[in-house]
């Protein structure tokens, strides 16, 4: 049975890209989290017609004037106490985290218990593919205030400022990342051709890992962030909501890559989303912080 109160404020508001062709940013996000039964408030940071590792193409970056004055509307809401959750990913240029910051504090101001999942979205094993300023106000705006953040593991190297070659430095740098909980995808996995998702909190460093994908299709950490905070808002504890979201990405990922397609198929999968029912290995690692306190 979920811890969830029946009267509890569901909606989500969820800031990212949006892109015309495929399922990444907000057309990931946003698809998941309805699916699992939350109401979603999109905002997005910049239109694409497609995403940006098939080519180059228009990319329509909103007047931070006019997304400034879109976010003060959000705010002063008549329908703001529906709102649970925030989830912001990419950025369009860096002003606007300042924007996301505003309208997080009103959220957690109206409904003190609303949780905020920042969702890094810079760049990965090619570097930054945003303007660093743009990468350098989610690392000092966003992740501070963030309650979850989940960074892949080169993004976490980018704001860590140091190569992180092995679990034990991921663990680290999560840990003085900023947000208490800390979900890092691309970790380092324990099995051989393997990859991970690394969730480190106060008191539990764990690992759920499996097989790499060969050439998989963008948009797997927009759709692990966002199936995450739905695991969460449902009650889930971190443990089981950390395997499921990773078996309901992990299958999704793999039922894609059998069939050749270039964009995650949530559609043609969504009930991987609920009901996933591939396998993936779960560890318990070493907390540092547990250590230093025994």
């Amino acid at each position: 049975m979920s811890a969830e109160k029946p009267d509890a404020p569901r909606a989500v508001i969820v800031i990212s890209s949006h892109v015309a062709r495929g399922s990444v940013g907000n057309r990931a996000a946003v698809f998941a989290l309805e699916t699992l039964g939350f109401p979603v408030w999109a905002v997005p940071t910049i239109i694409l017609p497609w995403h940006p590792g098939h080519g180059r193409a228009t990319r329509i970056v909103p007047p931070l004037d006019q997304f400034k004055a879109l976010m003060a509307d959000l705010e002063r809401a008549p329908w703001l106490g529906e709102v649970g959750a925030v989830l912001s990913g990419y950025l369009g240029e860096a002003g606007q985290a300042e924007a996301v910051a505003s309208l997080v504090a009103a959220v957690k101001a109206r409904t003190p218990g609303a949780v905020y999942i920042c969702d890094p979205v810079m760049g990965d094993s090619g570097g930054l593919y945003v303007p660093e300023p743009t990468a350098a106000a989610m690392r000092d705006r966003l992740m501070p205030i963030a309650d979850i953040a989940t960074p892949n593991r080169f993004e976490l190297e980018w704001m860590a400022g140091a190569p992180l070659p092995d679990l034990k430095s991921v663990i680290s740098a999560a840990l003085h990342a900023g947000p208490s909980t800390m979900l890092v995808t691309s970790a380092q996995s324990m099995i051989s051709g393997g990859t991970g998702n690394l969730l480190l909190d106060g008191t539990q460093a764990l690992l759920a890992e499996h097989r790499l994908i060969d050439k998989p299709p963008n948009g797997p950490g927009d759709l692990t962030a966002a199936v995450y905070l739905a695991r969460i808002l449902s009650g889930q504890p971190p443990i089981k909501a950390l395997q499921s979201t990773t078996a309901a990405v992990y299958e999704i990922l793999a039922r894609t890559s059998k069939r050749g397609g270039d964009e995650l198929q949530l559609e043609t999968d969504a009930q991987s989303l609920s009901h996933p029912m591939a396998m993936v290995q779960l560890r318990h690692l070493t907390h540092p912080g547990r250590d230093r306190r025994a």
